[in-house]
């Protein structure tokens, strides 16, 4: 049996990172998917990122207008990183051609004293 820190690891050997400084860089080019759960989004989110919890990812990605063209930018991030990572190998086995995953998650987000957005 494969424990969760070993998918994640493994995903990450498969998968682009970048760090919080690179998207905060990117702000407005990007698109920026948030794979946690509403709460944790309203309570504090990337500016202009949208929510799609991570269960749910598979389902909603194909009806999100964003998200019509396999060919757009994203990065994906989570609280530390390792959901996010999950995420970013499945929506490139959906076909996502430019998508990333966000190192360290909305906690190193914070840490680095990058701007903060609520609902």
């Amino acid at each position: 049996m494969t424990a969760a820190a070993e998918l994640v690891a493994s995903a990450k050997t498969g998968i682009r990172e970048i760090t919080p400084q690179d998207v905060s860089r990117r702000l407005g080019r990007v698109l920026i998917v948030d794979v946690r759960e509403p709460e944790e989004y309203s309570a504090g989110h990337l500016p202009g990122a949208i929510n799609i919890p991570r269960g749910l990812l598979e389902f909603r990605v194909d009806s999100h207008p964003l998200l019509c063209d396999r060919g757009c930018q994203v990065v994906l991030q989570y609280q530390s990183g390792g959901r996010s990572a999950l995420a970013t190998l499945t929506m490139r086995e959906l076909g996502f051609k430019n998508v990333v995953n966000m190192a360290g998650g909305y906690s190193a987000w914070t840490a680095s004293g990058l701007p903060v957005a609520t609902d």
